[in-house]
């Protein structure tokens, strides 16, 4: 029996349509929409690319947009001056800086500088800490891990008390992930374990998972063989691993043998059109929380 697939693009349609509601709904209610701002050091295309599609989205389901280009040259001063005028804008509720930046700029002060309660990226140390905390103390969930949550819950996987194995520690995707399906809660509640390419045998700690979810960057990294059978499978990796000649496009593979592990697992997310879907969805999520956190405040 071949796996349920789980569609990120289109369970990435289902979550816009839910945000615009919501924005239309706080529109009539309090006179205002959620405001985001996307920072661009330079005119790197992927960058271009990448921050043209949350501003098209954001536009979509009716925020305030502005992109702010900057040259690449502008000093560390003047951008870290940029992020203060947005912290103090209160039609802002999102502040996006597109990495990577210029090699004069350090990455992690001008991340810093940024209002946590503006930080729709997550990245901030202070809702790192939020997350590790729980609860509602996390106002913000980093977006890719939140999407991923989101396609375990939306998929109908039971987590509670589910055997979730993580494969992958980075600060972006495997360390926030296994937080947040060990947390109390929806779509949490499960029993994790962190393991990486250092492991030793990697294979069995995967063969107990209910849920695998693989972001360790590593092209076919999990065999078939090491996967349980009906067993969620999400599947993080991107890897760019040839080009179609005739297309000229490049030709991508997840971490996980998508084509035989499908005929074990329950449920799996394909490569692309599975995670990556999400996470801009999620940073319009975050957007619109940023908003409803900031009507609470005031009231």
């Amino acid at each position: 029996m071949t796996a349920e697939l789980i569609s990120g693009t289109e369970i990435r349609k289902d979550i816009l349509a839910e945000v615009k509601a919501e924005v239309e709904e706080m529109k009539a209610k309090h006179g205002m929409v959620p405001g985001l701002v996307t920072i661009l050091v330079g005119s790197s295309p992927a960058s271009i690319s990448y921050v043209t599609l949350k501003v098209k989205t954001a536009l979509s389901v009716g925020f305030k947009e502005i992109q702010d280009d900057q040259p690449d040259d502008i000093s560390e001063a003047d951008l870290l001056a940029l992020i203060d005028k947005y912290n103090n804008d209160p039609e802002i509720h999102g502040i996006l800086v597109q990495l990577p930046l210029p090699k004069h700029i350090d990455d992690k002060k001008i991340l810093n500088a940024i209002n946590p309660d503006k930080d729709v990226d997550a990245f901030h140390p202070v809702n790192v800490g939020r997350l590790m905390i729980g609860g509602d103390e996390a106002i913000f969930l980093p977006c890719t891990p939140a999407g991923i949550q989101e396609m375990i819950v939306r998929s109908g996987t039971e987590t509670s008390g589910a055997e979730v194995v993580v494969v992958g520690r980075s600060n972006i995707v495997g360390k926030p992930i296994a937080m947040m399906m060990a947390q109390k809660g929806v779509g949490a509640n499960s029993t994790v374990t962190i393991v990486h390419t250092r492991t030793k045998d990697l294979a069995a700690h995967c063969q107990r998972a209910d849920i695998l979810i693989v972001a360790a960057g590593v092209p076919d990294l999990v065999k078939p063989e090491w996967i349980k059978p009906g067993a969620t499978v999400i599947d993080v990796g991107v890897n760019r691993v040839g080009m179609n000649e005739k297309t000229g496009k490049a030709i991508l593979k997840g971490d996980v043998d998508f084509e035989k592990a499908k005929e074990i697992a329950g449920k799996i997310t394909p490569v692309p059109g599975g995670v990556g879907p999400m996470t801009i969805a999620m940073l319009m999520k975050n957007t619109l929380k940023s908003a409803q956190y900031a009507i609470k405040k005031k009231a």
